[in-house]
């Protein structure tokens, strides 16, 4: 028997340890090392290292070039018939390119990628490799579904050695791994789904897309935190990560890119679960906001800007008198830490005392977002709920709130406006800086505003 080398890798970051620590030495984590084991003499990462790399340019391992004297080609791409996938790719899928979707089990990755395939397949040469169903399991998706693949090519295989053979014998220029945990190399001998099977798996399959122009759509599974299951290196050898968010009360996927070598970074795609499968939504603000809702307390709209557009999004507060005990704080889809330094701002620079009230925070439609410029809405969505105030339905709010109660300006400002004009909106409040060299649309009234009193003053 062949002697084994073993080492440690950290699941969070990838660095590697030759003993096992509770704590990784690289990132300070604790419990994530995980043992990986391969053949001393002839291990996967050396192997790889000694077939031939084919980028996108050609061949050009070893070559110095001066930058301005480097061809540029222009990146020819597939379109996949999916207007929000089309989107969150960048424009399509990049031959030669490793594609990796992530998401909770019953989020829809499989029921989207087989949709995918099957329009693909028309067109293009594609091949569907399921490892954690049968085909006829398969076969019974794309019949409820109502998926027209009848040149849709179908294997089951989890034996890289296997796959590879297939591809080079097929030749397809999509393949979808589904999934990747699932596939083993026979050089290792840990189990399917380790850190060392996942990792090598990933790497050769990668190799494969560069030097056979295949695009390659890894499916992974996600923890229990919500993260990719697999070391962090994963990562880094893919070229776009793509993570489908869903929730089980809601009908709607957002599909985010986390990583993209071709197209923009935190670009979302916006389906909702049909009986069907999952289908594009052309206008996603029209998710997220209702127009028919009469108006109430405690609820205003903004706008976040995801990706390359402007989504209208309704920001929903609930301020209640104390109940006994410490004031309680929730906040869905917004940064909890956010909503306690927003509290403090009304207090000290506007006058408006509700830290000793139960405060609870939601963004409509199950939509999260980091983005400081709906500081404004929330305090105007708390303010509204503390003094049972209503905001008007036409009104959009815009603005991010500092410590010293200035409100500064929004990044897309113009976009924003156009977007709530397209919706109907008559009355925007934003930053007054946001105002210099803004075009206003027809039918729009712009507020300028540079303290949170003077904001709050407009509308209370």
């Amino acid at each position: 028997m062949a002697k084994t080398k073993s080492v440690f890798v950290c699941q969070d970051c990838g660095g590697e340890t030759a003993q096992w620590q509770g704590q990784c030495p690289a990132c300070g984590v604790w419990n994530t090392l995980q043992e990986m084991r391969f053949p001393k003499q002839k291990s996967v990462s050396s192997s790889a290292s000694q077939s031939p790399r084919v980028g996108y340019a050609g061949d050009q391992s070893g070559e110095v070039f001066s930058l301005s004297n480097i061809p540029i080609f222009e990146t020819s791409r597939i379109t996949t018939a999916n207007s929000e996938l089309d989107r969150v790719l960048g424009g399509g899928l990049v031959p030669g390119s490793v594609v990796l979707m992530g998401g909770h089990p019953g989020a829809g990755k499989s029921t989207l990628l087989l949709q995918t395939l099957g329009a693909l397949s028309k067109s293009h040469t594609c091949l569907y490799i399921t490892g954690e169903e049968s085909l006829q399991q398969v076969a019974l998706r794309a019949k409820r579904t109502e998926v027209q693949a009848d040149q849709l090519q179908l294997v089951a295989e989890t034996r890289l050695a296997n796959i590879l053979s297939l591809v080079e014998k097929i030749k397809p220029q999509v393949v979808v791994v589904d999934s990747i945990q699932v596939v083993h190399m026979d050089e290792l001998s840990s189990a399917p789904g380790s850190v060392a099977q996942v990792r090598e798996c990933a790497a050769v399959l990668t190799r494969m897309a560069k030097q056979l122009q295949v695009t390659v759509i890894l499916v992974g599974h996600v923890t229990k935190e919500g993260m990719l299951a697999g070391p962090k290196v994963l990562e880094h050898i893919i070229d776009c990560s793509l993570l489908l968010e869903s929730s089980q009360s809601h009908r709607f996927r957002i599909l985010r890119s986390q990583k993209n070598r071709f197209g923009a970074v935190n670009e979302i795609g916006v389906f909702a679960m049909m009986n069907v499968g999952l289908m594009p939504v052309k206008n996603p603000s029209a998710l997220f906001i209702s127009q028919t809702i009469p108006e109430a307390s405690g609820s205003v709209i903004s706008a976040v800007w995801e990706g390359s557009r402007a989504l209208l999004v309704e920001v929903q507060a609930l301020v209640d008198g104390g109940h006994g005990g410490p004031p309680r704080r929730v906040s869905l889809g917004v940064d909890g830490n956010r909503l306690t330094l927003l509290l403090a701002v009304l207090n000290k620079q506007a006058g408006v005392f509700i830290a000793d009230q139960d405060v609870f925070i939601n963004l409509v439609g199950g939509l999260k977002t980091l983005e400081t410029s709906i500081d404004l809405a929330l305090v105007f969505a708390m303010v509204s709920s503390f003094k049972n105030v209503k905001v008007p339905r036409d009104c959009l709010v815009l603005g991010e709130i500092g410590l010293a109660g200035e409100v500064r300006p929004v990044a897309n400002g113009q976009e924003r406006m156009m977007e709530a004009a397209k919706h109907g909106f008559k009355k925007v409040i934003m930053p007054k800086a946001n105002l210099k060299g803004s075009e206003v649309p027809e039918g729009v009234t712009l507020v300028g505003v540079q303290t949170v009193q003077e904001a709050l003053a407009v509308l209370f």
